[in-house]
């Protein structure tokens, strides 16, 4: 099972799945699905990272397991 992000000109390989109802402004993030949902998007790792949603909708991580990003050089403060 490997497919690619669905973002336009994006040739990673995709590791979860998008999907979301806008009549609840509701947005999951699941492990990539088995098999290609048209009314879904696969997304690498990059873009997962990235996600924003819009202002008044609600992002639900559903995915197993989950990777920390750190912005920055890992400097602590003090």
């Amino acid at each position: 099972m490997s497919r690619q992000c669905s973002r336009t000109g994006c040739a990673e390989l995709a590791t979860s799945t998008l999907s979301y109802q806008y009549a609840r402004s509701l947005v999951w993030l699941d492990d990539l699905y088995d098999e290609r949902d048209p009314h879904a998007y696969d997304l690498c790792q990059r873009h997962t990272a990235r996600l924003s949603v819009p202002n008044g909708w609600r992002l639900e991580d559903r995915r197993t397991s989950r990777q920390l990003v750190y912005a920055g050089a890992g400097r602590l403060a003090g």
